[in-house]
């Protein structure tokens, strides 16, 4: 060892930055080259693109009433990896799932490149529509979405094919939805059906208004109040007959 030493302390500064062959009894065979930029900067550096480069996983859980368990969604949030579990209890799959509050704070947890991992599609929309809605949203903010027992996984080509597949039904059922639409109502008009919302008030109740407050027995106000309608739609009524 101290001939070792003796070895490299002979050589120049110029020397170091350059190969060399270790003689045949230096137990360090090879060759290098003496770094030139120190250590720890380097180190941290990487440490600093591997954080950067890493996404979190933010599972989200639900149940519908106080006695539904949620244990069950945990651990299968956990076992997938999850970072963070957000929950809601007693929220139903019918309130919209960006005006529940444990959603709500999962998508601020969130950023381009993370990804909301749910136990099942209904955790998050009870309809096409909604869903496709959702997934939009993610997709808008760089959000991926996996979905445990219906294998959908946005950051795989297939899972992104089950999403197109989504949005082309929802789209599907909306024109669907339309068309019964105005084909009902096209119907109702032939046969002399009124549409939209019934009257407050009878032709015979406006009748009696007009007359009662025409002869002065009683007010606008007075005449709305007995009928239980405000005062404009006592107005727009015998406005209407006249």
């Amino acid at each position: 060892m101290p001939e070792r030493q003796t070895y490299l302390a002979g050589r120049s500064a110029a020397e170091w930055q350059l190969p060399f062959q270790c003689r045949n009894n230096d137990p360090f065979c090879g060759n290098f080259r003496v770094a030139t930029k120190p250590l720890i900067p380097i180190v941290l550096d990487c440490c600093k693109n591997l954080v950067q480069n890493d996404s979190m996983k933010i599972g989200y859980a639900r149940v519908s009433t106080e006695e539904q368990n949620l244990d069950l969604q945990i651990e299968a949030l956990t076992e997938a990896g999850c970072d963070r579990i957000i929950t809601d209890q007693a929220i139903s799959g019918v309130t919209a799932a960006e005006g529940r509050t444990g959603f709500s704070e999962a998508m601020e947890l969130l950023d381009d490149g993370d990804v909301l991992v749910v136990w099942k599609l209904d955790r998050i929309g009870r309809s096409i529509a909604d869903l496709v809605h959702l997934l939009k949203l993610f997709g808008d903010r760089g959000i991926e979405f996996r979905s445990l027992t219906d294998g959908i996984d946005t950051t795989t080509a297939g899972g992104r094919l089950v999403f197109h597949i989504m949005g082309a039904l929802a789209e599907f059922e909306r024109d669907l939805i339309q068309e019964r639409t105005k084909a009902g109502l096209a119907a109702a008009r032939k046969r002399g059906k009124r549409l939209g919302r019934p009257p407050a008030l009878t032709p015979a109740q406006i009748q009696h208004a007009k007359a009662a407050i025409s002869a002065r027995r009683e007010t606008v106000s007075g005449m709305a109040e007995i009928l239980g309608v405000n005062r404009s739609t006592i107005q727009r009524a015998i406005g209407a007959i006249r």
